[in-house]
């Protein structure tokens, strides 16, 4: 059995909780400066005139507010997910159980993370400093609450597909590796797959990350080709097209694959040294 992520079926809820919070903590204060630069790239106002290299950590309060829950409930989802099955099918399609899991933990993650993503972004990309509660009045007063939730549906499409490729990717190395290496994986490796495969899915889906952030960053009906507030992901590809081509669907390419490339590796590499500290606490078995 591949060592690192092998046990994580049998993580009591807790721990998963613990460890997840860790981890994405860990990921989105190491490497903000790089999903600032790639909101502001995929800004319609342009990267200079979103604050360019200036400020790289404003949002970073509201992005650690968010980080722990959203990670928590997605690491949990996806652990109890994989209890209630693994044991009950055979080991050909446990690569259908990781995904589904991975799909549902992203989908209920996002319930948190798509909130507080809004915020951050319009922090992000605005060049006067913005108090997270002056955007959610802001939000709430043009849209309802349903304004802290724009850019939601685009998110979920931004989100499946990219754990369909990780997932199946990560464990595919990961076998690679063991095979090639004739013993079990350590934690590094495990983390590296994750890197790799984690690079990969992000370059592939950046047009959808492009999408989510213009719709998140749009101000109510100042589009006139496209209503940018609506949840028409299809409709704002067409336009990102039509203004800039394929560069401005892949607008961010770099800080976004370079972001989640490094951010695999201390992701995974975070949550599993978590992983082992509360495996060692016998409150926590």
């Amino acid at each position: 059995m591949i060592n690192g992520m092998a046990n994580e079926s049998n993580l009591p809820m807790l721990t998963s909780l613990i460890a997840g919070g860790i981890a994405g903590i860990t990921v989105d204060m190491t490497l903000f400066p790089l999903d600032t630069l790639k909101t502001r790239l995929q800004s319609p106002c342009g990267f200079f005139k979103s604050g360019g290299f200036h400020h790289l950590y404003k949002g970073v309060g509201t992005a650690a507010i968010g980080s722990i829950p959203s990670a928590s409930v997605f690491f949990c989802t996806y652990d109890t997910i994989k209890k209630m099955f693994s044991k009950h099918v055979d080991p050909v399609y446990l690569p259908v159980i990781h995904m589904v899991a991975a799909c549902a933990g992203e989908t209920g993650s996002c319930l948190i993370k798509v909130p507080i993503e809004v915020v951050k972004q319009r922090q992000q990309a605005a060049l006067d400093k913005l108090s997270p509660l002056l955007i959610c009045r802001r939000a709430i007063e043009a849209e309802g609450y349903l304004g802290l939730y724009r850019g939601f549906i685009t998110t979920v499409l931004r989100e499946i597909p990219f754990v369909l490729i990780q997932f199946p990717m990560w464990e595919w190395l990961k076998a690679q590796w063991y095979y090639a290496k004739k013993k079990n994986l350590g934690v590094i490796e495990v983390a590296v797959c994750g890197s790799v495969s984690g690079g990969i899915a992000a370059a592939v889906t950046t047009p959808l990350d492009v999408a989510k952030t213009r719709i998140m960053l749009a101000e109510k009906n100042i589009y006139s080709q496209v209503d940018f507030t609506r949840f028409q992901t299809a409709a704002v590809l067409l336009s990102i097209y039509k203004e800039r081509g394929i560069q401005g669907l892949f607008a961010g390419f770099i800080p976004r694959t370079l972001w989640i490339t490094l951010g695999g590796a201390v992701f995974f590499g975070a949550y599993q040294t978590a992983v082992d500290f509360c495996s060692n606490l016998d409150v926590l078995r």
